[in-house]
This record gives C-alpha cells, sequence and structure tokens, in this order.
C-alpha cells in the first residue's frame, strides 16, 4: 500500500514547523521567498498533495475566482488571463473563465456563483452589463468582492482598473498631425460600451483642439471585431473625400481595415495611414507591422487579481484603492507614415 505524504512529511524535508508549511500553502505572500522555495521543493519530493476539499470546507471558501468576458475568442484577453492566474496561483487561488452571455443565458444570476461558494470573488472584463444585472451585484451582499477590470460601469460602484483611454486616444490623434495628417477618421467599439464612448468622445475632442474638420462620415461604427473593420474599409474606400489616416479603437479593427483594403489594391501606409488600440500580440507581426496605443494588459490582469485578493482575504478592511488608472504608450510600426 503506497503511503500519502502527509504535511509532517512536508515539515521535516523543510526543515520548518507544520506551522510554517500551512501558512506557505495557504498563505505563500507572508512568508519569505526562501521559505517558499524550500517548502515547495520538499512537497514535489514528498509527493504531497492538498486537500482542497478539506480546505475549502476549514476555511469557507472555494478558493477560485470568476473571471468574465465578453468574448471568450478575443486574443486581447489572453495576456490579461496570464495576469490574473499568476497572482491567484501565488494565493493557493484558482481561476474560472465564462462568457458574459454564458452565464446569463444559462438562467444562473452572477451572485449566484458567490452564493453557493462557486467562487470567493469576481473579475468582470464587460461593461456592457445589463442595468438590472448591475443593480443585482450592487445590492448583493458580496459586492465588495466584485471588480471591473479594463471596462467599467459608469456611475456604479465598482473598485476597478482600466488604462488611460483618454490620453491613449489624444497620443494617437497627435501621432497622425504630427505626421501631418489633417483628415483622420475613426472607427469605433461597439454601440454602448464605456470604451467606445470614452475613446469616441476623446478623438472628437482632440480634433477640435486641433482646428481640424470631422466629417459625420469620418466617425465609421464598429465593433472591436476583424469583420468589423473589413466593413469599416468598404465604407472609407465608397467616400468621396477620403481622410489620409484611420484611427481603429483597437487592433483587431485595424488589421481587418487594413487586410480588406489590400483585397482593392490599397497600401498602407502609402495610401492611407492606419493605427490601432491594445498593442496585442498579433501587432508586432501583422503587416505592415502596426502601429498602436499600447496597454499593458499583463499588468492590468496582475493589478486586478491583487485587488480583489485584497479584499477577500481582509472583508472588513477599507481600501484605500478603488479605481486604478495605468499608463498607455505609443508604439510607432510600420502602418503609419508621414503625409507625401
Amino acid at each position: 500500500m503506497v503511503k500519502t505524504s502527509t504535511l509532517q512529511d512536508v515539515a521535516r524535508v523543510a526543515k520548518v514547523s507544520t506551522a510554517t508549511v500551512s501558512r506557505t500553502l495557504s498563505n505563500p505572500d507572508v512568508v519569505s521567498e526562501s521559505t517558499r522555495r524550500r517548502v515547495s521543493e520538499a512537497v514535489k519530493v514528498t509527493g504531497y498533495r492538498i486537500n482542497r476539499a478539506a480546505r475549502n470546507l476549514r476555511t469557507q471558501r472555494s478558493h477560485s475566482v470568476l473571471v468574465l468576458l465578453p468574448d471568450l475568442a478575443n486574443p486581447f484577453f489572453s495576456t490579461i488571463l496570464e495576469g490574473i492566474s499568476r497572482i491567484l496561483s501565488r494565493q493557493g487561488y484558482s481561476m474560472l473563465i465564462a462568457s458574459t452571455k454564458q452565464v446569463l443565458d444559462s438562467g444562473d444570476r452572477l451572485t449566484d456563483y458567490l452564493d453557493d461558494a462557486r467562487a470567493d470573488g469576481m473579475i468582470i472584463l464587460d461593461g456592457g452589463l445589463d442595468p438590472d444585472v448591475v443593480e443585482m451585484l450592487e445590492n448583493a451582499p458580496q459586492s465588495k468582492r466584485v471588480l471591473f477590470a479594463c471596462e467599467w460601469i459608469d456611475g456604479a460602484n465598482f473598485p476597478s482598473v482600466r488604462c488611460q483611454n483618454r490620453q491613449g486616444t489624444r497620443t494617437a490623434v497627435d501621432h497622425l498631425y504630427d505626421l501631418g495628417h489633417r483628415k483622420i477618421a475613426h472607427v469605433t467599439g461597439p454601440e454602448g460600451n464605456v470604451l467606445m464612448h470614452t475613446r469616441k468622445d476623446a478623438f472628437v475632442t482632440e480634433l477640435g483642439k486641433l482646428n481640424l474638420e470631422l466629417k459625420p462620415e469620418w466617425i465609421i461604427a464598429g465593433d472591436f471585431s476583424l469583420a468589423a473593420g473589413c466593413q469599416a474599409a468598404q465604407a472609407w474606400i465608397t467616400l468621396d473625400d477620403r481622410p489620409t489616416a484611420v484611427f481603429c479603437a483597437s487592433d483587431q479593427l485595424a488589421m481587418g481595415f487594413i487586410a480588406e483594403l489590400s483585397r482593392y489594391s490599397f497600401k498602407v501606409p502609402n495610401d492611407v495611414s492606419v493605427m490601432g488600440f491594445d498593442d496585442i500580440d498579433l501587432a508586432e507581426q501583422f503587416i505592415p507591422p502596426l502601429t498602436s496605443i499600447r496597454q499593458d494588459r499583463l499588468m492590468i490582469g496582475e493589478t486586478a487579481a491583487k485587488m480583489l485578493m485584497e479584499r477577500i482575504l481582509a472583508p472588513n478592511e477599507e481600501h484605500s484603492v478603488h479605481a486604478a488608472v495605468l499608463p498607455v504608450s505609443l508604439v510607432v510600426r510600420e502602418s503609419t507614415a508621414s503625409l507625401n
């Protein structure tokens, strides 16, 4: 019969007390890096397995966090999820991933995931929730364990992590202006989305500050997707007075826009400069490599997870950071060029 390793076995190999092993496994941030390494190595040597069911019963926690996405297929979220996972794993927590539509279509209420201990907290990356869902979350006893990242709900009292969307948009417009472009179009995100309105408003405001003309047809509706980018390119092609530069509200929009133009023999940036927002991994490898406003998506994920874990582990404390706003930066590549 194979002997099951115990906490005492781990403590003996690591040359620490069983209490130290327990603290290291349940809350690794409270011990030193050297202790974490010794306990981790001892766990591997002994083959010790945490009895998660017993731990959850003892602590009255599920040791998991639910992350809600508006679109599971969107590559923008992958690095954010990596950042969340890194922080959660250090705390002995796991990450559950679902789409907002999937959860709501199942008939479940979002608070059900917290009521029955399926998850100890929730990170929502979807600012397009219906008002009744938002009201339900605000009134739930577990509302302090709900956090928004990337997107947010205007007027709602949830902590959030976001980037400098207005500053990023201003930087994009200024970059195109500095290249000599005076006719600049904007392909927006989906109607009703908080990022769409924030970036569109900043775009219109910045053009006004620069005294640039903005025709109504130069604001082209999109939805952050490749397909919407292709449709936006068709709209640009049909314009009698075509802008010489286009700022897209996401990299996927910009990539779809460029791909569709190439089908009609338009060259980027020779015929039109195009830039995006996000700086997803593919942006550097795209042809031409895409100029974009970079969000540090790993930092978004890590910051969101840290803020949520603080609220889970210390639910009765007052937390000073309610909205973390992270910087953005301009990444210049080959899809934008000076106006000839």
